[in-house]
């Protein structure tokens, strides 16, 4: 799944003669002319120098040109271009930290910012489930529950239950009949337009996941559940914290990771976190969890190919016995 690669980048500069010019770059970019697409973009930056979109595509045009020559004046140009990018979109809501990061410059914890992610998904909103279920064969919600369902002791009823980062509703519709609440949260409201339609959410709320989990209560939910949502967030350790104060004593937390065989945790060329075995087991003992499952999964496909992924489960301990 790539989102951004369905979605444009365009955002007008104010000037007539500058978006022209732009069109043409990112027209000559999707056409594999790089140079083209340079050339084009560096001319509306001439006349709208402060076009942080125009700097982004040029950007993106450098790094191929240098890609397909080796020429290390194309990189060079390509990290000014994304600096600049960055300076005038501060927010990051063009991703240029996150190319920066992909060609060598700036640590990758961090790289995807939040909103990058609410840009990404309100565009991809409308499209999600057709592109991700029918294309990509997405399969988490699904896979999630299955787990929950193979524990010792599997309840039919989840309780209260927190949907981390719900995006359209799949996992409240695979969970549905089975909750006594049930809250999504998710950074994009397009999403969230889309989750309210289903009508299996009894709140639904816009925001990133740390600080909302901070405003909730400590011992108010029986059951966190977070599908492909941690591959956009990378490193897990703050939401996990928050997850385990909210969690009653012996609740339960599911989630789809990436998988990195490595064991540790990386951003992808493809843009999206992995997470192995010895990240996942220091998160659940960090966090005061314990660890019930890493079993392998495949939850989608990418370009024909599987994904590989763990589904993870974790509880937070009982009550010491009298």
């Amino acid at each position: 799944m790539n989102p951004r690669a369905q979605t444009s980048l365009q955002n007008s500069s104010g000037d007539l003669l500058a978006d022209r010019r732009y069109a043409y770059a990112e027209a000559c970019l999707s056409e594999g002319d790089a140079e083209g697409a340079a050339e084009m973009a560096e001319q509306a930056l001439e006349i709208a120098p402060r076009y942080a979109a125009a700097w982004f595509l040029l950007g993106r045009a450098r790094e191929a040109r240098h890609l397909a020559t080796a020429d290390v004046a194309h990189h060079h140009a390509a990290l000014r271009a994304y600096g600049n990018a960055l300076d005038l979109d501060p927010h990051d809501e063009l991703g240029a930290r996150l190319r920066l990061v992909q060609i060598g410059e700036g640590a990758a914890l961090g790289a995807i910012s939040p909103a990058y992610i609410r840009a990404l998904f309100d565009g991809y909103a409308p499209r999600f489930e057709r592109h991700l279920v029918g294309e990509l064969q997405y399969r988490g919600p699904e896979l999630l529950v299955r787990a929950l369902d193979g524990l010792d002791g599997a309840r039919a009823d989840f309780g209260d239950v927190i949907d981390l980062g719900c995006g359209t509703g799949l996992v409240g519709e695979a969970l549905n009949g089975r909750t006594r609440t049930l809250t999504g949260i998710d950074i994009s409201p397009g999403m969230l337009t889309e989750a309210a339609r289903r009508r299996r959410y009894d709140r639904l709320i816009e925001g990133d996941l740390v600080p909302i989990l901070r405003g909730e209560k400590q011992d108010s939910a029986d059951l966190v559940i977070a599908a492909d949502v941690f591959i956009y967030v990378g490193g897990l350790s703050p939401v996990m914290a928050e997850t385990a104060r909210i969690l009653r004593p012996t609740g339960l937390v599911a989630f789809t990771v990436q998988w990195n065989p490595d064991g540790g945790l990386v951003l992808g060329a493809d843009a999206r976190y992995a997470h192995g075995t010895r990240y996942l087991r220091r998160l659940a003992d960090e966090a005061g969890l314990d660890m019930l499952g890493l079993e392998p999964a495949v939850i989608r496909r990418e370009r024909g190919s599987e994904v590989p992924a763990r589904v993870v489960l974790l509880r937070k301990p009982g009550p010491p016995a009298p």
